[in-house]
């Protein structure tokens, strides 16, 4: 037997630790924005609907409940202006499905899998989970006459630049890729978190036109409604895909748990706590922007999403640990490629005491 893992990277969030106990060192200890885990409550309503649903003996559905897949739905109408017939799945989050839909899609060696330059590293990790070669490129000319892509991922609102890509790019991307047969993939797990400007999705009118052919996004709870313990996400789009992928979930076991989809449900048709979580984080925004730009970065895009892309034209672990230095733990761009070695990226989810404190901290030099 060979080892899957030796075909896999480092777990990036490993390579940390030494800059972890460096921060947290610091007097009044660490401020971690580096992994962007949410800190606030769960909804209460969210809360409430999982304990309801706590007495769940039975199996639950791999395809979700019908009132899941209604509300999955609705929600897309409503906030991705999808007014075509979905396919619709529930997911075990978003990571998991990441990491595992070339494989599920039949994507294999001698494929190739397009991914952006700049990018969450687990579309990586699929690739060569599946035994496929990865391409990295944002532009499509720079993929070239390649008959080998089978899929193309795309990622707006960016982890982690926070670039929002317009949707005449969108539409572009879905008709070269459905001229080839290739499918796009479209990750969209912080659609509700546009700041400078409003993302659109992939299943968007302007982009598809209802027509889901050939087309998947993936959409994640965890950020919009605090619900990364729960894992909760879905993917939708293009019926027969979502009908292949449920097929072989449904062998593999990968089920979202009964009273996680009841709770889904409650998330998916309430946005007011989306927008408290949005104020929330907007302010947190404000003040890590101005605190970071007055000790000399530079913010790049962050148009949208959780992070500030940030940049002193360094080497990006020199930075990382300039601020663990000051008690301030940031995620080294090199995480997600060879193209973003001098940022680093810095997480909103941080309560508002633990980011007044990097503020006051980023007041002070960044020297050796």
């Amino acid at each position: 037997m060979s080892a899957l893992s030796s075909a896999l990277p480092d777990f990036p969030w490993d390579l940390l630790e030494p800059a972890k106990a460096i921060a947290a060192g610091y007097p009044g200890g660490i401020v971690d924005l580096s992994v962007g885990t949410p800190v606030d409550p769960v909804p209460a309503s969210v809360r409430q609907a999982l304990a309801d649903a706590s007495d769940s003996p039975g199996y639950p559905l791999t395809a979700g409940t019908p009132r899941l897949r209604a509300a999955i739905a609705g929600w897309l109408a409503r906030e991705c202006r999808a007014s075509g017939e979905l396919g619709v799945l529930p997911t075990i989050g978003s990571k998991e499905l990441v990491a595992w839909l070339p494989t599920l899609l039949g994507v294999g060696p001698g494929d190739v899998v397009v991914i952006p330059s700049v990018c969450y590293p687990t579309y990586e990790v699929g690739v060569r989970l599946a035994g496929a070669e990865v391409i990295r490129a944002d532009s499509l000319t720079a993929i070239g006459p390649d008959r080998r892509v089978k899929l193309i991922w795309i990622n707006s609102p960016s982890n982690p630049t926070g670039k929002v890509l317009p949707v005449e790019h969108l539409r572009k991307v879905v008709d070269w890729a459905r001229e080839r047969g290739v499918t796009v993939v479209s990750d969209e797990c912080y659609v509700s978190l546009g700041w400078d400007t409003t993302p659109v999705s992939v299943l968007a009118d302007e982009v598809t036109g209802g027509d889901y052919t050939g087309v998947l996004a993936v959409h994640s709870l965890s950020k919009r409604s605090n619900l990364a313990g729960y894992r909760a996400g879905f993917v939708a789009g293009d019926p027969a895909l979502v009908g292949e992928l449920l097929a072989v979930r449904k062998h593999a076991g990968m089920i979202v748990p009964a009273p996680v989809q009841a709770a889904m449900v409650a998330a998916l048709t309430d946005e007011t706590h989306v927008a408290q979580q949005r104020a929330r984080y907007a302010s947190r925004r404000d003040t890590l922007r101005s605190a970071l730009v007055k000790a000399g970065f530079e913010i790049s895009f962050s148009e949208a999403g959780l992070y500030l892309w940030a940049t002193r034209d360094e080497d990006c672990w020199v930075t990382v640990d300039r601020l663990a230095r000051r008690g301030i733990l940031a995620a080294p761009g090199a995480f997600y490629g060879p193209a973003a070695a001098r940022h680093v990226r810095i997480a909103l989810t941080a309560s508002d005491e633990r980011v007044a404190a990097a503020a006051d901290r980023l007041a002070e030099p960044l020297t050796d």
